[in-house]
């Protein structure tokens, strides 16, 4: 992947995630958060797993050790690529070439739901490959989704 487009997938990215930021906490249309604040995003460390899940079409995937593996139900042979970690001020970004394919993984803080499950996730996912955009949850083993109590909610 040569400079120039790896820059841009970065350029790229951070415009997604900070969309993706503002989608999720309803910020401003600019970027979220304190303007003031440089630091890179920290709240997932490098050396933890990763896991995204998403539906519409179903996919599933991990990030660990600057790898991220990639499957769907259509191929379910795992696919697994080395990827280059980008920590913006929302989120994070991964990037890479699945099998001659440009690939950019997206993850912010966020509820997220699956829409399949009581589940919450504590993290938004956005899985670009090729021209095809995917949205899904994220979770780590430090920062797991939670069962939602649905009992609690009543049909009215």
């Amino acid at each position: 992947m040569s400079r120039i487009h790896a820059a841009m997938q970065r350029i790229l990215l951070a415009a997604v995630v900070s969309l993706t930021v503002s989608a999720c906490h309803g910020a401003p249309k600019d970027m979220p958060g304190d303007a003031g604040d440089r630091a890179p995003f920290h709240d997932i460390s490098e050396h933890e797993r990763i896991r995204v899940i998403g539906t519409e079409p179903f996919w599933n995937g991990e990030v660990a050790n600057g790898r991220m593996t990639y499957t769907t139900p259509d191929e379910p042979q795992v696919k697994a690529f080395p990827v280059a970690r980008f920590a913006g001020r929302g989120g994070l970004s991964f990037s890479g070439d699945a099998q001659g394919v440009p690939l950019v993984l997206a993850i912010a803080p966020g509820n997220c739901s699956d829409g399949m499950s009581d589940r919450a996730y504590p993290f938004t996912a956005l899985l670009k490959i090729g021209e095809e955009t995917r949205q899904g949850c994220a979770w780590t083993d430090a920062r797991r989704p939670v069962e939602r109590d649905s009992s609690s909610t009543e049909s009215r």
